[in-house]
């Protein structure tokens, strides 16, 4: 059986680590668990006093004004004050009734008898008497004055042959009222429908033959004076059949 045995400079260096181990576990514990408390200070509170500066002076006193040796103006008048104008609505006016006008005998009458009234017997008088010679229109009186006249047709008919074309292919008639005016030239004017005969051209053909032939002696005032006057729903009929030399209206 083999032995080996360990030399002697091996257990020496053994012997000298363990001393070390054991020399720095030491200072280990020694060192390092120890806890260090801290030392607090305190001091008694001290007073200590302040010096507050002392306030400025007071400003020096404004001078008082002088007083003016002017006295104070008077005050202003009072402005004029406005006043709308109140709008009254004017009464309203009542038109009076006007009196119709009462015809005056051109000459005064020459009779002594308390009334007046035609007599039975001739006389001078102006009115109507049976053989007076006043201004009137008597039964045999000589005046010059006819107290107004109406106007009458002179001249100008409506023909067969003036029969409207379009009707007259309808074999349709009718009659149809018209009014206008007679200028105191006598001529026809101013034709209107009053009452149609339901065919436009009939219509129409009357009011244009009636301005384009009638020929009037116009009306006249009781002066004698020339005046326009009007015809009032004149009537005209057409039949369809008539000659063209016959009137196409009745």
């Amino acid at each position: 059986m083999t032995t080996y045995r360990a030399s002697s400079d091996r257990k020496v260096i053994a012997a000298i680590g363990a001393a070390v181990l054991q020399v720095g576990l030491g200072l280990l514990l020694a060192t390092g668990f120890t806890v260090t408390i801290p030392h607090v200070v305190t001091q008694d509170l001290k007073l200590f006093g302040v010096t507050v500066p002392p306030p400025p002076p007071p400003p020096p006193p404004k001078p008082h004004p002088k007083p003016s040796i002017h006295k104070a103006g008077a005050a202003a008048p009072p402005n004029i004050r406005s006043k709308a104008t109140e709008v009254v609505a004017p009464p309203p006016k009542i038109p009076m009734p006007v009196p119709p006008p009462i015809v005056a005998a051109p000459t005064p009458a020459a009779g002594k008898q308390a009334s007046s009234g035609a007599s039975d017997k001739p006389g001078t008088g102006t009115g109507a008497g049976g053989t007076g010679n006043g201004t009137g229109s008597g039964g045999k009186g000589n005046g010059d004055g006819g107290g107004g006249r109406e106007a009458y047709q002179k001249s100008g008919r409506i023909k067969g042959s003036d029969y409207p074309a379009s009707a007259l292919k309808a074999r349709v008639g009718g009659t149809v009222w018209v009014s206008f005016t007679v200028e105191v030239t006598g001529q026809a004017t101013g034709c209107t429908i009053r009452k149609t005969s339901g065919n436009p051209d009939i219509d129409a053909t009357t009011c244009r033959l009636i301005e384009q032939r009638y020929r009037y002696e116009p009306a006249r005032d009781a002066s004698g004076k020339k005046v326009r006057s009007r015809i009032e729903n004149q009537d005209h009929t057409w039949v369809v059949g008539h000659d063209e030399d016959d009137d196409g209206d009745q």
